[in-house]
């Protein structure tokens, strides 16, 4: 009831005093780069400002990607080489995803899926088994690479009935960072230790002898094998080490005869990244129990990853009225709509479009590129590894005096042995980001490579480009990089 003192509401009535200041999203799109700082010192991290800041990246904002391109605000065009850490093998903003994406918001499809069934679930089960060697049927799709291998080792242990108490991982290894998956990581990521899983043993990448002393170690009093699950990435994108053919098939054979379930981690090298759809599948044959997948099956755009796994592994760990609810529906974003058709249609598209077949064309630029920079630049490049369109620069050089200023370091980077290795190959990916827009990283495990990786979009003519860059950023020496890389960093740090 409303009379002519009370006007009736209205849309158009202003919010009530009192209401906290909240941004808008139009708001973001034109905030300005010390804004953003400002409020990830407040409500971020005040520590990874002044860390980001002394690159040039960690000092722009980005107006708009696509492809193996980014576009900063202030017009800058930059070659993105990093492709997102393995997320990006469609490049940025493909067109085909957008399109997917657009069209799923368009018709309103519906995002969650509990009790209803999902054809996009359905659909993309079907087509990983299609393409999945072996019977490698059943599949599960958290949203991110640690969920699925912890799901993957959970399936594990729920299929030995909790029987078997030991899983072994190797000591060159990266699983991801949470509690669990950050107790299967064998390379070090901090100086502070989290508690992990029970159970947790490290055998040496890549070297059966040691995975069979270890299984050996772990048998219960009556001799019975403990060990429910064995962990391997087939290919280390943070250390870029391989294991050998022998090696895997060796692995597989002593899982079948001990009833281990074998899971292969894959969630950097899935989808074509290094030459083959997935890494291990260039050994006819061989088949794990388990593989996971992430960063690049979500096209770039969808938080999404999958364990598959054998059919008789599943069916036999969660395929019963009282288990079906243990793994398969329970989680909040499991089977996300929007998600899961992003992935159905990044996926179409890394096969129709051949993306093994584009990172051996990369490689086939990149990789006599490198090695002729290594003969090139011996003091300052001393190896260089990879397959595909994944390579990592191992950095050495630049003077002697940084290594007494890693031991004089404060804080817990004195007792980092990769700091000097660290500085320099920092000044390198700040070089080749100020003065040659080709944006690059390098990984925090095993001896740091500088990482050359890539969208599989990119062609012969990016790769060029980089080569390019990279070879006029190691013709100034590495005296001269750290020397400007500390000059910049000092003049960041004043103007921050």
């Amino acid at each position: 009831m409303t009379t002519d003192a009370t006007p009736p509401p209205s849309d158009t009535t202003p919010p009530a005093t009192g209401l906290p200041p909240l941004i808008t999203v139009d708001e973001c799109e034109e905030m300005p780069l010390r804004r953003v700082h400002d409020l990830y010192r407040s409500h971020v991290n005040k520590s990874q400002v002044s860390l980001m800041t002394s690159f040039g990246f960690g000092r722009e904002l980005v107006s708009h990607a696509e492809g193996s391109w980014i576009h900063t605000r202030d017009g800058r065009r930059v070659l993105d080489f990093t492709g997102g850490v393995g997320v990006l093998n469609h490049g940025h903003n493909h067109p085909r995803i957008l399109a997917a994406r657009r069209r799923f918001q368009e018709q309103r499809r519906m995002e969650v899926h509990k009790t209803y069934f999902s054809p996009y679930i359905a659909a993309l089960g079907h087509n990983l088994a299609q393409l999945l060697p072996g019977d490698l049927n059943m599949s599960f799709f958290p949203n991110s690479g640690a969920e699925a291998v912890e799901g993957a080792v959970k399936l594990a242990y729920k299929y030995h009935g909790g029987k078997r108490q030991q899983i072994l991982h190797a000591d060159i290894s990266f699983h991801g960072k949470l509690l669990g998956s950050g107790s299967l990581t064998g390379s070090a990521q901090s100086t502070f230790a989290f508690p992990g899983i029970p159970g947790v043993s490290a055998f040496r990448y890549g070297d059966l002898d040691s995975v069979r002393e270890s299984v050996a170690a772990a048998r219960d009093a009556k001799g019975r094998c403990d060990v429910y699950a064995i962990l391997i990435e087939p290919f280390s994108a943070s250390t870029m080490t391989e294991c050998s053919e022998e090696f895997l098939r060796g692995l597989r054979e002593l899982c079948t005869a001990e009833d281990i379930v074998l899971i292969f981690d894959e969630i950097y090298t899935g989808w074509g990244k290094t030459g083959s759809l997935f890494h291990f599948m260039r050994h006819p044959g061989l088949v794990p129990d388990v593989v996971t997948t992430s960063k690049s099956f979500g096209g770039g755009k969808s938080s999404i990853s999958a364990f598959v796994a054998r059919e008789p592994v599943f069916r036999q760990a969660y395929d019963s009225l009282g288990d079906a609810m243990l793994q398969s529906t329970s989680t909040t974003y499991y089977g996300f709509g929007e998600e899961t058709a992003t992935a159905l249609e990044a996926v179409n598209i890394a096969v129709e479009d051949d993306y093994p077949a584009r990172a051996r064309a990369i490689e086939r630029v990149l990789a006599p590129g490198l090695e002729r920079l290594r003969k090139q630049y011996p003091d300052i490049i001393a190896d260089v590894r990879g397959a595909g369109a994944l390579y990592g620069i191992f950095l050495d050089g630049g003077p002697r005096m940084l290594d007494l200023a890693a031991k004089l370091a404060p804080g817990g980077l004195a007792r980092d042995p990769l700091l000097r290795t660290k500085v320099i190959t920092c000044a390198v990916v700040n070089a080749m980001y100020q003065e040659h827009d080709v944006y690059m990283y390098y990984t925090l495990n095993g001896r740091s490579p500088l990482v050359a990786a890539p969208s599989l979009v990119a062609g012969p003519e990016e790769v060029e480009i980089f080569l390019d860059a990279f070879d006029k950023t190691l013709a100034r020496g590495m005296n001269r990089l750290l020397a400007a890389f500390l000059k910049d960093k000092a003049v960041s740090r004043w103007a921050a």
